[in-house]
């Protein structure tokens, strides 16, 4: 009889982690929140929210391109180096005027989107394999630009108005970041809630055959997405880079493995199908108060490397078992 009994409330207790992980997201944001607050108690210092919200922006807005892909079943690995390059761009472009520069940023975006999304979509190029070599290329072409008179050589001076958006404050402990990110965000949850892209792109993730059958063009879903992906990666690049002050052609590098970790974490399958924006941005916030919390115990990069690792891996595995999903 109390397995019986049992049995309902585990399927249910389940079944709330899976349709809303939200709820349980909260509680651990909150509770880690009180935890390196303990340690570093200028965490809920005034100033202390706003270093939270203007670090975790630039993450949370990568991980919206690693999310989108996800969804389909596919993943981004060239979204750094997109986020670099577009940041050298502007700051290189910067004497044209901020309408030229920022352009020049976001079409950076645009074409190493429509590289990723043709090969994938239409030529069917594993995702991994896409993005890997594409971040390959992406890195060999700032080098190349940075290398005697170079395209990309000369002055890199930061866009006034990039610092102000990236790190100027809005009132409070707000940033100005925070209103870019509230745009992305509402715009991604009411996109995939809400429109034929967002429900095609639930339905590519989950059976890509049934949508074929149906008639979904799948290429024109995944070039789309793949599009948005690196677009969004161009906008993290730039908030980046006003955040820091510089630019450079490695210094999102390290955020590849987080923005991946923030997507999982909020409770979007690599497999494809699941999740969604709202669980991401609070993955970001996690990994975020997280991060702060291993600067304050004075942890080496490579230690936090390894535990975002970790928590891709394990958190993986306990959606695969939630959800009862498996590779093909």
């Amino acid at each position: 009889m109390s397995t019986a009994v049992a049995d309902p409330a585990i399927r249910d207790w389940r079944q709330l982690l899976v349709d809303r992980p939200a709820v349980a997201l909260t509680g651990v944001l909150l509770l880690l929140y009180v935890i390196t607050g303990l340690f570093a108690p200028g965490m809920f210092t005034p100033n202390g929210v706003r270093s939270t919200l203007l670090l975790a922006c630039p993450l949370a807005i990568l991980a919206a391109s690693q999310t989108l892909c996800m969804l389909t079943g596919g993943i981004d690995l060239s979204t750094v180096m997109t986020a670099n390059f577009a940041a050298y761009v502007a700051a290189n472009q910067s004497g044209q005027g901020p309408v030229v520069a920022l352009g020049l940023a976001l079409c950076v975006g645009l074409a190493v989107g429509l590289v990723n999304g043709i090969g994938v979509g239409v030529f069917k190029v594993n995702p991994l394999i896409m993005t890997l070599g594409m971040a390959s290329v992406l890195l060999g072409v700032v080098t190349v630009g940075l290398v005697g008179d170079g395209f990309l050589s000369g002055s890199t001076r930061l866009l006034p108005v990039l610092r102000t958006v990236a790190s100027g404050t809005l009132f409070g402990p707000v940033p100005n970041n925070v209103v870019v990110w509230a745009l992305v965000g509402a715009g991604l949850i009411f996109g995939l809630s809400r429109t034929g892209l967002g429900r095609a792109i639930y339905a590519v993730g989950d059976n890509p055959i049934a949508c074929r059958l149906a008639g979904v063009r799948i290429w024109q879903v995944l070039l789309a997405v793949y599009v948005l992906s690196a677009l969004l990666a161009s906008l993290g690049g730039l908030l980046f880079s006003g955040i820091s002050g510089s630019v450079g052609p490695d210094q999102t590098n390290a955020y590849l493995l987080p923005s991946v970790a923030a997507a999982v974490i909020g409770g979007t399958s690599i497999l494809g199908g699941v999740g969604g924006y709202t669980g991401t941005i609070l993955g970001a916030l996690i990994l975020t108060v997280l991060n702060r919390l291993l600067l304050t115990l004075d942890t080496t990069e490579a230690f936090r490397q390894i535990l975002y690792g970790l928590i891709v891996l394990a958190l993986a595995w306990v959606y695969v078992r939630l959800t009862g999903q498996r590779g093909s």
